[in-house]
């Protein structure tokens, strides 16, 4: 890949992450960035992540062959229009925000879809800020691309090899399906799960022995009611109308559901669970969505040669039987790279803190 300098607005733990992977990818790539926060940019520029600091959106920016745009969905027009007349005819402006449908109508609205290519790197967590920020945070994740009709082929593919030096998995998609996708398998499951958690706070007794006794499945499936009300506040705001329009179909599916419950339907009952095992066991592993199972751990690895192999034999070599293993390519709201089923709580138990001991970073989940 050749050298290219690449301009940042944001350098959050998404912005700060893609700069410092792409400095490890190509040390030769000429990096400036503007924060909101001078202490960002000094942190920054003292461990090279960048090269420049930038006061402002300025003219600095015509010397960009890129320009990253990674600040909350909400500041996108904002941005838009302070970066325009800074922006090359040659560069090319992209983004990292998980709703594609509204920067997209923007950019089309201001006569700038020749300069600019969606961009979605599937992976990020809980945490916030450019101190978690890491070189490997998309390692393995992919990177979801939306161009817009009038995006240089060349230029989308310049982006897929940008996404590639990250050690990303490139994927492009139409921003509409893009939207429609995670308001299905993203969206949709958080505010079942944040529901589902409200709906037992209502309905639990005097003595909260719902709370009490909530665990398994119930905590399973829930897990993700933890994520940041922020963030899901901003994401119902920027997707509604597909988020809207597949939850109706979810309620109408829970309608049925009820029916065939009060009916006392068994073949009805028994479809549901059959059909829905059926294609949850079809779902690959490797692509990781909002349930997790109850006995696993995440560990954070840079994806180097032996690096699974040597996990692996530090927990055989304390007998600890591993249920599946792999990578997490879709981990937006998941922390880890590597995830570790086992068959029991106390092998999960025994073997966070065995890596741990081993200056792994490992989360764990129940």
């Amino acid at each position: 890949m050749k050298n290219l300098t690449i301009g940042f607005i944001g350098l959050g733990l998404i912005g700060g992450s893609i700069a410092k992977g792409l400095k490890r990818a190509n040390k030769e790539h000429y990096i400036m960035a503007f924060a909101r926060h001078r202490e960002t940019l000094d942190a920054a520029l003292a461990d090279g992540s960048i090269d420049e600091a930038l006061d402002g959106v300025d003219e600095n920016l015509t010397r960009c062959d890129y320009i990253f745009l990674c600040t909350p969905v909400s500041y996108n027009e904002e941005y838009l229009t302070a970066i325009r007349p800074f922006l090359r005819k040659d560069a090319i402006l992209t983004d990292v925000g998980s709703v594609k449908t509204n920067i997209h109508e923007a950019v089309a609205r201001m006569g700038m879809e020749a300069n600019f290519i969606g961009g979605h790197p599937m992976a990020g967590s809980e945490k916030s800020g450019y101190q978690y920020s890491n070189d490997h945070l998309v390692e393995n994740a992919y990177y979801v691309i939306t161009p817009t009709p009038l995006s240089p082929p060349d230029k989308v593919e310049e982006l897929k090899g940008l996404a590639l030096s990250l050690s990303a998995l490139p994927l492009i998609l139409d921003y509409k399906e893009h939207d429609y996708i995670v308001a299905g398998i993203s969206h949709l499951p958080h505010l079942i799960a944040s529901s589902l958690v409200n709906l037992v706070k209502d309905k639990d007794t005097p003595e909260q022995t719902m709370k009490l006794v909530a665990a398994g499945g119930f905590k399973d499936i829930t897990r993700i009611a933890s994520s940041s009300p922020v963030m899901w506040q901003q994401i119902c705001a920027t997707n509604r109308d597909n988020i809207q329009s597949i939850l109706g179909d979810y309620i109408e599916a829970l309608k049925k559901v009820r029916t065939a419950v009060a009916d006392g339907d068994e073949q009805a009952i028994y479809d549901l669970f059959d059909t829905s095992r059926e294609y949850r066991n079809s779902i690959p592993n490797r692509s990781a969505g909002p349930i997790k199972k109850e006995f696993a751990l995440y560990c954070d690895i840079v994806d180097e040669s032996g690096a699974i192999a040597t996990i692996a034999t530090i927990l055989a070599a304390h007998q600890i039987s591993i249920k599946n293993i792999g990578i997490i390519h879709n981990r937006e709201f998941e922390e880890g790279v590597l995830k570790i089923e086992f068959y029991g709580e106390e092998a999960s138990s025994k073997a966070v803190d065995l890596l741990t001991q081993c200056r792994y970073t490992v989360y764990h989940k129940g």
